[in-house]
């Protein structure tokens, strides 16, 4: 029964890859839910019989294939440079650009790491994906609330501490056409907080699976660029604005 459903999900995917945007966006968002919700029963099971550890694990796998099928369902390619540069242990800071809607899917279903990112607290309105969401460690905060921030953030540098990794997008917003805009320096803190290494990374190309403005999803060319890790030894001395200066500087570096 699993495999039947396994390459009858496939096989719709590529059909719907080949057809009008709008069928191609249904399609997608069906099997967005579709995913999410089929594997959650198990999760809740491993959360009643306390199994929190396991739980996480579970989680981190089910996000990775539902990304990289997501991906592969729209039609969509993914090249990843430089993976050789993630560290195979201990937490990770992962910074990087921030293209469309779908740098997230990217990130967790071709960066070999487990991580979390920092998302807005808004998302915790839904119900099943924030269950993911706090399986995997990330860390929601309420830009309206400086105190809730400054709570939220304590607890990211906690987690990278010990062991886990993160994931930030210092612009901010998407941008619209590609050109990477100001990191706000206030997200390098985060760094400088749990002494960790940060891992630049440069996408090209994402928002052209759903350009900003736009609700239909199409499909894209993606190139990712992970550059060789800054150890904390090599920025303690600076300050946020100059961490956010050398790390944007070479995420655009890397830039098609």
């Amino acid at each position: 029964m699993v495999d039947f459903f396994y390459f009858h999900r496939i096989r719709i995917g590529s059909i719907f890859t080949n057809q009008n945007p709008m069928i191609k966006t249904i399609s997608w968002f069906a099997y967005f839910w579709w995913y999410l919700l089929k594997p959650n029963f198990k999760l809740i099971k491993l959360n009643w019989q306390g199994k929190h550890a396991e739980r996480n694990v579970q989680a981190n796998i089910i996000a990775r294939e539902w990304a990289q099928r997501a991906l592969a369902n729209n039609g969509s390619s993914i090249n990843v440079i430089g993976i050789e540069n993630v560290p195979k242990t201990g937490g990770v800071l992962f910074v990087a650009n921030h293209q469309g809607n779908f740098d997230i899917p990217i990130i967790i279903g071709y960066v070999p790491r487990d991580k979390g990112f920092i998302a807005k607290l808004e998302l915790l309105k839904f119900p099943f994906l924030s269950k993911y969401m706090k399986y995997i460690d990330c860390v929601f905060i309420d830009r309206k609330d400086a105190r809730q921030s400054l709570i939220a953030m304590d607890k990211a540098a906690e987690n990278l501490k010990g062991g886990h990794s993160l994931v930030i997008f210092p612009e901010g917003t998407r941008s619209a056409d590609g050109t990477i805009g100001k990191f706000k320096p206030g997200s390098l803190k985060l760094a400088l907080k749990a002494g960790v290494p940060i891992v630049p990374i440069t996408i090209n190309g994402s928002m052209n699976i759903m350009p900003k403005g736009s609700s239909l999803i199409g499909s894209a060319s993606v190139k990712v660029v992970i550059a060789p890790p800054i150890l904390y030894e090599e920025y303690k001395g600076m300050d946020s604005n100059e961490i956010a200066q050398k790390v944007r500087g070479i995420i655009v570096s890397n830039q098609c």
